[in-house]
């Protein structure tokens, strides 16, 4: 006697609860998944900062400014040139680094200089660094420096700033809102 295809199946797989069990089975594995998502998310308990303490964040990026003069190229100059690199300019690509100092009560917190990013020094330099200081009020220096050249004046902002437990104090700046914010 030959064996049919039904019978071949039903040799290799045991055949899958269908019905109600099947509804149940579901429901037992879902809400276990469920139970153990909802217990992780509370537990264990995360405190990113003590509950006397407060948070500042120094977030800054800008590009700096170029590290030397333009100057005019002679006739001679040009005529050495292709016709389609003569500029009559000369300017340099490369960008002054970003100094940035943070004085918290008369003592430096944070004294940073970073550099420009690109091959040719040209991009933005960017800082981000987080502080975690006691709360209450403090007087708060910052000063940051995009200019290399001689004379380059210096963006400063001093401020007293009363910090609750848990505040995170964003120190940013945005030209358009007169240099070093504090949010």
């Amino acid at each position: 006697m030959k064996p049919t295809n039904a019978s071949i199946v039903s040799k290799t797989r045991p055949a899958a609860p269908t019905g109600p069990a099947r509804w149940v089975g579901q429901f037992v594995l879902y809400g276990a998944f469920a139970l153990a998502v909802g217990v992780f998310s509370q537990w264990p308990l995360y405190h990113p900062m003590g509950a006397d303490q407060a948070q500042i964040k120094v977030s800054i990026s800008r590009v700096g400014k170029p590290v030397g003069e333009c100057r005019k190229r002679s006739a001679e100059e040009l005529a050495k040139m292709p016709p389609n690199m003569r500029a009559p300019m000369d300017c340099p690509r490369e960008r002054a680094p970003l100094s940035v100092d943070v004085e918290l009560d008369g003592s430096s917190v944070l004294s940073r200089v970073v550099a420009p990013t690109g091959l040719s020094k040209d991009g933005a330099s960017s800082i981000y660094e987080r502080l975690v200081v006691p709360a209450g009020e403090h007087r708060l220096r910052v000063r940051l420096n995009d200019d290399v050249r001689p004379g380059a004046q210096t963006h400063e902002r001093e401020a007293t700033v009363k910090l609750a437990a848990g505040q995170v104090l964003v120190i940013d700046f945005d030209a358009e809102k007169g240099g070093i914010t504090l949010q």
